[in-house]
C-alpha cells in the first residue's frame, strides 16, 4: 500500500506546535532529544473527532506513543529527511503507519485495520527520504510486544547501529536517549525512568537546538484524486452506479466524499 512520504507545503496551523529540545549530555556523549505532546496529542484527538474515526484503547495509545517515538527519532536526525515507520503486526493483526518531517514540522499517522496481511512476526519498515526527487533509504526489522518505546531500541541498535533508550514519563513527556561516539556505556547502560526524570538536574547538559512539531497531514480532495488515477477510463467501476463514494486518506485515515461531477472535472483537466 503506498502511503507517500513527500513533506507538504501548505500545511496549515491546527494549533500551537509542540517544541522538542535536543540536549547534549557533557562527559557521557549521549544525547538527550524530549518533549511534551499533550498539545499535540489534543490536535490528534481532535482530528480524530472530525472524521469520525475510532480506535480501540489499545490501539489509540499504540498509535499515540508511536507518533512520539517518531518525533523524537526526527529531531535527533538532520533537518531534511523524512522519514515514514511502517509496522505490520500479528497480534493485534494491524498495520501502524507514521510519518513526520522536520522542514515543514508535522508528523501524522493512521492505524490499518482491514485486509491487513499476516507476518509470521512482527516487523517495521522504515523509508528515509533526505531530499525531494531523491530515492529513499528503506529498512526492515524484527521488533517484540506492543510497545513503540521498544521498538525505538530495536530499531537504533539494528538500524542505527548505535544504541537508543525511550522512555514515556508523566504528563505526556517522552524522552529519547542516542549514544554517540566514545559514549559513557556504564552511565548509558544505567539509564532508567528514574533517571530520564532527573537527569537535567544530575548531570551536565547544553540545549543544542529546539524544533517544533504539530499533528497534521494537508491532505485534501484535490491530493488524493490522482491516487484514482487507474480508474479514469472506467469510472463505473469506481462509483458502481452511485453518485459519490468515500475515501480515506492512506497517511491519516481522514474521510473525502468525491462525487462523479468531481472526478470527471478533474481527469478533464489533466488531459
Amino acid at each position: 500500500m503506498k502511503t507517500g512520504m513527500s513533506e507538504q507545503s501548505d500545511l496549515k496551523a491546527v494549533g500551537e506546535p509542540i517544541k522538542i529540545e535536543s540536549i547534549f549530555v557533557r562527559h557521557r556523549n549521549v544525547l538527550a532529544v524530549r518533549g511534551s505532546f499533550s498539545d499535540l496529542f489534543a490536535d490528534y484527538y481532535v482530528h480524530l473527532m472530525d472524521h469520525k474515526i475510532k480506535y480501540e484503547e489499545r490501539l489509540d495509545t499504540m498509535l499515540k506513543n508511536s507518533l512520539a517515538t517518531l518525533t523524537l527519532h526526527l529531531v535527533a536526525r538532520p533537518w531534511r529527511e523524512t522519514i515514514a515507520w511502517t509496522v505490520n503486526m500479528r497480534a493485534p493483526r494491524i498495520n501502524l503507519f507514521v510519518t513526520g518531517g522536520s522542514l515543514n514540522e508535522f508528523i501524522t499517522g493512521r492505524i490499518f485495520t482491514e485486509d491487513v496481511r499476516e507476518p509470521d512476526r512482527n516487523l517495521l519498515y522504515s523509508q528515509t527520504l533526505a531530499t525531494a526527487g531523491a530515492e529513499a533509504r528503506t529498512s526492515m526489522i524484527e521488533v517484540e510486544g506492543g510497545c513503540p518505546t521498544e521498538w525505538i531500541e530495536h530499531y537504533y541498535e539494528q538500524s542505527e547501529q548505535r544504541p537508543g533508550k525511550c522512555f514515556e514519563l508523566p504528563n505526556e513527556e517522552f524522552i529519547l536517549f542516542a549514544a554517540q561516539p566514545d559514549y559513557d556505556q556504564e552511565w548509558f547502560d544505567s539509564l532508567n525512568e528514574e533517571k530520564a526524570l532527573t537527569f537535567l538536574k544530575d548531570e551536565e547538559t547544553k540545549v543544542l537546538e529546539t524544533r517544533k512539531f504539530r499533528f497534521h497531514c494537508g491532505c485534501s480532495v484535490d491530493k488524493i484524486l490522482p491516487a484514482l488515477a487507474g480508474y479514469k477510463d472506467k469510472p463505473e467501476e469506481l462509483f458502481q452506479g452511485d453518485a459519490a463514494i468515500k475515501v480515506q486518506c492512506p497517511r491519516c485515515a481522514a474521510s473525502y466524499e468525491i462525487t462523479q461531477e468531481q472526478y470527471i472535472e478533474f481527469n478533464n483537466r489533466e488531459d
